[in-house]
């Protein structure tokens, strides 16, 4: 893991990591005491899930993808197989009206953030075996068919942000595979026809949209959380309150240590602060990037692509949201948010692509 091909990679991810954890205590403090009677709940819950997720990443960074390659369609079956599970009531976890989690014990797994690697993989076996799309029927049916599975599937959770990352990174990748434009034109309209409809048809999807648009127009239901976030991030300044001294996390902004941790981030650390981390999500970003452009073989180039645009739209979407540029989707910040499923499938696809580099 620190290969001097990936050493710059696994430090810029240590460093958010560490960033998150004490954001995830800063943000969560006053929340923590009053539903838990413990100020550190979160925190020390998130520093639990780091260790781990460092674990699974220095393992995973061992792992050669080539001779992993032949079992990537098991490990989508046994994702897929997952997705089914936790849909049925009394194995599945059911939190804020989505069933998405497994529960052990006093921690939840979440499969969808599993899934979003495995199709990653299958979805790069096969571009690698075409290597250049030129035919919609023969090239483009079968990802198509793999992603409409799994966002379906996401779908009935419901997680629709989630969804939209998982499509997101597989388009990515098949427009790096060279395929004509006039293909994507065919599958987004089709795409943008479906998402509407998805919107329409779910009351609290529609109420985003337009809260979104106007949060001023229900300041205390839908539009509630953007109005929240924008009043955090207003007070930051250039150089922010101070750590530890937002006001916003005093029950303004609920459970400000998910989502919306930027806009507690933005109001501690203020302008200079954002411009920091948002710095770093570049730089891993770039790293990533180079990892894919430096892969010789056809296969480790879309995994990589896949891994690192996974990470990068998660992050645009994240950020877009807590400033109102983006409709709230339910989405954390990598590395930074709470979450351990979210934490430790993150680390391990970093991992990943530290492998990648260390292969090449």
């Amino acid at each position: 893991m620190f290969n001097k091909k990936s050493r710059r990679l696994t430090i810029e991810i240590l460093i958010l990591v560490v960033i998150g954890v004490i954001m995830v205590g800063s943000s969560s403090r006053v929340w923590a005491q009053a539903k838990f009677n413990d100020s550190m709940y979160f925190m020390s819950r998130q520093a639990v899930f780091a260790l781990i997720g460092f674990f699974v990443m220095w393992m995973s960074s061992k792992i050669s993808l080539t001779k992993l390659r032949g079992h990537a369609k098991i490990f989508f079956i046994i994702c897929t197989v997952a997705l089914l599970l936790v849909l049925i009531p009394g194995l599945g976890v059911q939190r804020n009206g989505s069933r998405s989690w497994f529960g052990v014990g006093s921690f939840l797994i979440q499969p969808s953030e599993f899934f979003k690697i495995a199709i990653i993989l299958y979805v790069a076996d096969h571009l690698a075996k075409r290597y250049r799309i030129k035919t919609f029927k023969k090239d483009l049916i079968f990802p198509c068919f793999l992603v409409a599975l799994g966002f379906g599937l996401i779908l009935l959770q419901p997680d629709f942000g989630s969804g939209i990352v998982m499509v997101c990174s597989i388009v990515v990748m098949v427009l790096a595979a060279d395929s004509p434009i006039s293909y994507f034109v065919r599958v987004g309209m089709l795409g943008v026809a479906g998402l509407g409809g998805l919107i329409l048809s779910a009351p609290y999807r529609l109420a985003r949209i337009t809260s979104f648009l106007d949060p001023w127009k229900d300041p205390l239901g839908a539009g509630f959380q953007i109005i929240q976030s924008l009043f955090a991030i207003s007070p930051g300044g250039i150089l922010g309150v101070g750590f530890d001294n937002s006001m916003q996390k005093h029950f303004y902004l609920p459970e400000p240590q998910t989502d919306f941790i930027f806009a507690i981030f933005a109001e501690e650390f203020g302008f200079i602060g954002c411009v920091f981390l948002i710095l770093l999500f570049l730089l891993v970003i770039y790293e990533g990037v180079k990892i894919a452009k430096n892969c010789v073989d056809p296969y480790l180039c879309y995994v990589a692509i896949g891994l690192i645009s996974l990470f990068a739209i998660q992050v645009m979407i994240n950020l877009g949201v807590v400033v109102g540029l983006f409709p709230v989707t339910g989405i954390t910040l990598p590395f930074i948010s709470y979450g351990g499923s979210s934490l430790v499938v993150m680390m391990g696809s970093m991992g990943l692509l530290a492998s990648i580099a260390n292969e090449e």
